[in-house]
């Protein structure tokens, strides 16, 4: 017997992440959509074989649906994301949790208040190559990370959102809050916890609109570029760079040098994983090709998030793993 799951929010991240992710799953036996326009939950109900309900209501107050995403835009995460929690559904909330501490504080409270699992997006810990890194890290191969550079640049969400035009909300200032710092910036915080097992401390930023418009020709309200200067809890230090404006390939590497050498990750472009030596030799990895806008594999979230549900374990992203990031890319802005 699988189980049912509802999507709230059907923009770009739903069809090209969440819905056929869902659908691949073997446990999953049906979806419902939800979105605020109606014709876009139809849109997708009929491209994956789900169905769609017309208020939000319908979705939580079913009884046979077990989870949900919530895919809605930033600014209601936490009213999605809370209300999903205590109708008794598990979430899997998009990244960032909620555009303020304040707004992920309600979102916990509803986790610890419902006793449901809440997981967060944090897509990056899933690669074959970052959790290769984990790895070598965590075997201490190489000694100790002593420092990190960390980058996330692409043309801009306009080339992604549902719209594909200038009026996206991912530059919206009331809808975004954070713009690139907490649309590819966060993806990096995390995966810096993760890989490192360590926590970003101090920041020290500069950030600003560069050059994105809106649909109207005037600067975006948000950043378009961020450059950071990082140091952890336990001392590394390290720098990170996010981007809407790089105008070519997408760039999504992070390089680690410890103690007895250093680590390229998705810096090669054959070769997503390169370990070189103090010693001068050099090991490759041919793990997989990053998932990129342009080309989209199986993230494994989703069976994540499922397999934590079927097997009642603890998800492997959790809300205060996520709260402690977006902690990050509020001391980044500012906030």
């Amino acid at each position: 017997m699988g189980i049912k799951v509802g999507i709230i929010g059907c923009g770009s991240i739903s069809r090209f992440r969440h819905a056929p992710e869902y659908k691949a799953n073997p446990h999953v036996e049906e979806i419902v959509f939800f979105d605020r326009k109606p014709e876009r939950a139809e849109s997708l109900a009929n491209e994956f074989g789900g169905r769609a309900v017309k208020t939000l209501e319908e979705l939580l107050n079913d009884p046979s649906i077990v989870a949900i995403s919530d895919c809605s835009s930033n600014e209601v995460h936490h009213v999605y994301t809370t209300k999903a929690l205590l109708s008794g559904k598990h979430v899997l909330c998009e990244k960032p949790l909620a555009i303020s501490v304040k707004h992920a504080e309600e979102i916990l409270a509803a986790e610890r208040k419902s006793g449901k699992k809440l997981m967060v997006d944090h897509n990056q810990r899933f690669t074959k190559a970052h959790r290769k890194a984990k790895e070598i890290l965590d075997n201490k191969e190489l000694g100790e990370a002593l420092t990190f550079k960390t980058t996330f640049g692409h043309q801009g969400p306009e080339n992604w959102g549902v719209n594909k035009s200038n009026s996206t909300w991912f530059i919206k200032k009331n809808r975004s809050h954070s713009g690139v710092a907490g649309d590819l910036g966060i993806h990096k915080i995390d995966l810096i916890h993760y890989l490192l097992d360590d926590e970003i401390e101090d920041v020290h930023s500069f950030y600003g609109a560069l050059d994105k418009v809106d649909e109207n020709g005037s600067p975006i309200e948000v950043c378009d570029n961020v450059v950071c200067a990082l140091k952890t809890r336990k001392g590394r230090l390290g720098t990170a760079s996010f981007s809407w404006t790089y105008y070519g390939s997408e760039d999504n590497s992070t390089i680690i040098y410890c103690q007895k050498g250093i680590m390229k990750i998705y810096h090669d472009s054959e070769v997503p994983l390169v370990v070189e030596k103090k010693d001068g030799t050099i090991k490759k990895f041919e793990l997989e090709s990053i998932q990129t806008n342009d080309n989209q594999t199986n993230t494994g979230v989703i069976d994540a998030f499922i397999h934590s549900i079927i097997h009642d374990v603890t998800p492997p992203v959790t809300g205060e793993q996520a709260m402690v990031s977006l902690r990050v890319v509020d001391k980044i802005i500012g906030s």
